[in-house]
């Protein structure tokens, strides 16, 4: 019979399960007999993670999206609710992805088991009437940007900013001249990052404009455009269809952290990658365009000072923004000009970006820190 404690994760997106891949082993560590089971990814499984419900079933983007997929969502939401009533875990940790998060919460609270949140919801900048279900049904929220922390025990929370995992992942280590040989370029000429975001509507909106821009630029560059593997074939084919065919040259790439490392300046979609490229202290500039109803709203609802998270994270603009109909090609180029070709602009940057990553960094392990937590709420539930 297996003794040990019994966790149920949930988590549906890649972000998320990134990071339950690392907890499921750190948890593990300290209680080997530990069993897990939820809502989760493929990875996660691997690991010896019971999928009740799986996250690729459930991980809509958009609006008309979700709507569509309501009945099949909702089946899949009572399945979790089932399972968690069933098995009564000894701790649950919650991994970001709100919609389904905070609910679950409800139910865990209700079944007294205790509630890991880790990664938590943007409600600092947008709906904010969620942190009622916060403060009733969340025992622990852990933070991972410095900020959240001060936020979440304004409003009565139980908060600790426990570092963001991305800053304990070690630098690239291929050498410069051999990542060139392994993709075809030119290790004799300045590269520029294009990271138009992971989402293939991310980057029909945002490479466009991106595409712009390095025509502008003169021929000494060379253009890295890193694409996710979350992709489908037909959706890099239909990228890949997108470039240019000659001039600019333009490498698509699967290593977005490399191209961060090695290019001389960087074009980023607002998101995760704005975090790598500080964290790793490549100059670049954030840009982002939705559609126009998206944009709409969010002008009404949003309140930050910021788009940015390195800029949210710095409490001033370290890196310009250029976002919806800011965002053009010009605009684009005259930014990026100073950090390619200035090197006073240049190291003013990567002395401020080298402030946010230091205040990322704790000095335990984010993962580390959360298994421990984890395992004592745990143990005071049995």
């Amino acid at each position: 019979m297996n003794n040990g404690p019994k966790i149920f994760v949930s988590t549906g997106e890649a972000s998320g399960e990134n990071y339950a891949a690392q907890l499921i082993p750190a948890i593990r560590r300290l209680a080997p007999q530990a069993t897990f089971f939820g809502l989760g990814g493929q990875r996660m499984e691997a690991l010896g993670f019971r999928r009740i419900v799986r996250a690729e079933d459930v991980a809509v983007m958009g609006i008309t999206e979700i709507i569509r997929h309501i009945p099949r969502i909702y089946s899949e939401y009572r399945r979790l609710r089932a399972s968690i009533a069933a098995e009564r875990p000894d701790a649950a940790i919650l991994i970001d992805f709100p919609d389904v998060n905070l609910s679950l919460a409800r139910t865990l609270h209700r079944l007294r088991v205790p509630v890991i949140y880790f990664v938590s919801p943007q409600l600092w900048a947008w709906k904010k009437y969620r942190i009622r279900k916060v403060q009733r049904y969340v025992d622990q929220m852990l933070v991972i940007f410095p900020f959240e922390e001060g936020f979440y025990r304004q409003h009565g929370v139980e908060a600790r900013f426990v570092g963001h995992p991305l800053a304990e992942v070690p630098l690239p280590s291929i050498p410069r001249n051999s990542f060139a040989a392994q993709q075809g370029l030119d290790p004799s000429k300045h590269w520029i990052g294009l990271l138009p975001g992971s989402r293939f509507k991310e980057i029909r909106l945002n490479l466009p404009e991106m595409l712009k821009a390095a025509r502008q630029l003169d021929g000494t560059y060379e253009f890295l455009l890193p694409l996710a593997p979350t992709l489908t074939a037909e959706q890099i084919a239909h990228v890949r269809s997108m470039l240019p065919k000659k001039s600019p040259r333009i490498t698509v790439v699967d290593d977005a952290r490399a191209v961060l490392y090695h290019s001389r300046a960087s074009m980023v979609a607002s998101g995760t990658a704005t975090v790598e490229a500080a964290l790793i202290g490549n100059p670049f500039i954030v840009v982002y365009r939705v559609s126009g109803l998206t944009y709409a709203v969010a002008k009404r609802v949003v309140k930050v000072p910021h788009v940015a998270m390195v800029n949210l994270i710095a409490g001033r603009e370290v890196v310009p923004e250029l976002i919806q109909d800011n965002f053009s090609a010009t605009n684009a180029v005259s930014h990026l000009r100073p950090l390619l070709e200035d090197e006073k602009a240049r190291d003013r940057m990567k002395q401020e970006l080298a402030c946010v990553a230091a205040a990322l960094h704790t000095e335990k392990s984010p993962i580390e820190q959360v298994a421990r937590i984890t395992i004592e709420l745990a143990s005071s539930a049995r």
